[in-house]
């Protein structure tokens, strides 16, 4: 079985803004689990595990995704839930990117058996799971700079194997599909 999700990556130069961040929120008292630079992205399906040869009929329903490029800006970093977070992570704003390319995927995979997710879309890019909470993790947050971390072009989509690791996931590109 293969762990997988469909994801839109992010620049280095955004990527490794977002380290500066990450470096900020590990000076508070909590236990982070920070997410690697490289890793960070912007999930638009999570597929969960899969069959190996499940992977072909995905990335060909994914050849049907049509869309342009566009701009998508990395906002702040906010704690999720905001008053006992679990997860640390930027807001994406977009022109609507976003959401349109995950109606797409959700319409081209139900067919392939995955259902549409209840829960409403909201992209964002995860920094770090909270593993132990202490009240300074809301301070350290706060002091973040209030300006967006910065903003990339989408010009593509990517199927991504996931492997779960004491050290963290490990990511690995299955297929991209150009926009």
């Amino acid at each position: 079985m293969v762990r997988s999700f469909v994801a839109i990556d992010l620049s280095e130069e955004v990527r490794r803004k977002i380290r500066e961040s990450q470096d900020l929120l590990e000076r508070c008292d909590a236990r982070l689990s920070i997410v690697a630079p490289a890793n960070i992205h912007i999930t638009l399906k999570f597929l969960g595990e899969i069959e190996p040869s499940a992977i072909g009929p995905i990335l060909e329903a994914l050849e049907s995704v049509r869309g342009e490029a566009f701009e998508v800006t990395i906002g702040r970093a906010v704690c999720n839930p905001p008053s006992r977070p679990r997860v640390i992570w930027c807001g994406i704003e977009d022109t609507g990117g976003c959401a349109a390319l995950n109606r797409q995927i959700e319409a081209l995979l139900e067919p392939l058996g995955f259902e549409r997710e209840r829960r409403a879309f909201t992209p964002h890019a995860t920094l770090a799971r909270v593993k132990r909470f202490d009240p300074s993790l809301l301070r350290q947050v706060e002091s973040l700079p209030e300006i967006p971390i910065g903003s990339c072009e989408v010009r593509s989509i990517k199927l991504k194997k996931s492997t779960l690791t004491p050290r963290g996931s490990l990511y690995e590109d299955l297929g991209e599909v150009l926009l």
